[in-house]
């Protein structure tokens, strides 16, 4: 597939404010029209398009720092979610043609397909700077617009991320049902969807099987009817503080069945245990976050998408055990439970996309699955080893499948 960027000529002016005032002025990339969000940026080198549809930036105006975007056009295999529920995309420099055998539209019919603002021809990397410096922030990115008063003022009232519940935007309303594409049933797992990626439904049903898919605002009872092997809690948007109704859903599920949590799912486990939750200055975005495996002294590259983190020192005070913590600001990126079959991390082990070194902890659900049991450190090297992360379906006793 090769195939022109879609091309207007000439292309509406687009703008970015800032709350603190700063503003940039570029061309529009995408829909028209003036959205509101945080913006953040993300450092990945590709996977653009997985960014653009993860539901985890619902709320927010999404800067890739990598300077040329497009290249490889867009498909419907590489989407996280039905639709993108991101509020805008800045970048530096559109591709104005996309070669890929996968392809079957530009990146900028995709983002007008789905109505997303799109601004591009600003300097990137002084926004990212900036936002490094004053930390993520409301904006408002417009083709509309015109009077510096007025976009400058929209962007300063524009919602703060801090006690927004997002969840309700983007988890499912109905129950769904995901099989294992090996044919072999392996654990029956239900996932409780806070705004799941797609890649982590098929990393779950291709290590661990069947997969229930259930909205968060279910009760413990309606999970524990479906006779769950273990119960997973995925990624999401928004203040882990706001989702109050998963928090409870989580407490009542402690103990009565093994739990793995990433992004927000961690963050909402830490809460259900009585540990605390904070903003980051800027978050975490990226396919290159380098993570301390406290366990193997290993270091572990990462996929990462959260603007709010758990305090380590609350999670240890309720019986959790850090496993993992950030290189580059020394935040909590993991933990177990001193005796709850409990394991969450702040990253996407999935690597949708990003590197696969945290596919193990797909292994450590399943060991806590056969077990009913909490991990202990032995657990985790042994997972880290070849023979531990064949990623095979197994039975409900642990052994392999087949």
């Amino acid at each position: 597939m090769f195939g022109p960027m879609t091309g207007r000529s000439p292309t509406p002016r687009c703008t970015l404010a800032l709350a603190d005032g700063t503003v940039l002025q570029g061309r529009s990339f995408g829909a028209t029209g003036t959205r509101t969000g945080e913006v953040v940026f993300n450092t990945s080198m590709t996977g653009y398009q997985e960014i653009i549809s993860d539901p985890s930036y619902c709320g927010q105006i999404v800067t890739l720092t990598y300077p040329h975007i497009g290249n490889y056009g867009a498909n419907p295999d590489d989407v996280e979610a039905a639709r993108p529920f991101l509020h805008g995309l800045v970048i530096k420099e559109p591709s104005r043609r996309y070669s890929n055998f996968r392809a079957t539209t530009s990146l900028e019919e995709y983002l007008i397909v789905h109505g997303v603002v799109g601004l591009y021809g600003v300097d990137t990397r002084a926004l990212v700077k900036r936002i490094r410096t004053c930390g993520a922030m409301p904006g408002v990115l417009t083709t509309e617009i015109e009077e510096p008063a007025a976009y400058v003022r929209a962007a300063a009232e524009a919602p703060s991320m801090v006690g927004a519940d997002l969840v309700r935007v983007v988890a499912p309303r109905e129950c769904a049902r995901w099989a294992s594409a090996t044919g072999d049933a392996g654990f029956q797992i239900v996932a409780i969807d806070c705004g799941m990626k797609r890649t982590i439904l098929r990393r779950l049903t291709e290590a661990c099987g069947t997969v229930q898919i259930v909205p968060p605002t279910v009760t413990a009872d309606e999970v524990m009817a479906y006779e769950p092997d273990g119960v997973f809690v995925s990624n999401g948007p928004g203040d882990p503080a706001a989702v109050h109704y998963a928090v409870e859903l989580l407490k009542a599920l402690l103990g009565s069945v093994p739990i793995f949590g990433i992004c927000l799912g961690h963050q909402l486990l830490g809460r259900a245990l009585g540990a605390e939750t904070f903003k980051l200055r800027f978050g975490h975005h990226g396919a290159n976050h380098p993570v301390r495996n406290l366990v193997t002294e290993r270091i572990e590259i990462t996929t990462q998408n959260h603007g709010f983190a758990v305090s380590q020192e609350s999670v240890e005070a309720v019986g959790g055990i850090p496993t993992h913590v950030s290189l580059n600001d020394g935040t909590l990126e993991g933990f177990r439970h001193r005796e709850l079959p409990l394991l969450a991390v702040q990253y996407h082990p999935e690597a949708g996309p990003g590197p696969h070194d945290a596919s193990y902890l797909f292994d450590c659900f399943r060991v806590m699955m056969a077990s009913r049991r909490g991990l202990s450190g032995e657990d985790l090297v042994a997972a880290q080893q070849p023979a531990g992360r064949q990623g095979s379906a197994r039975d409900r006793n642990g052994a392999t499948a087949g």
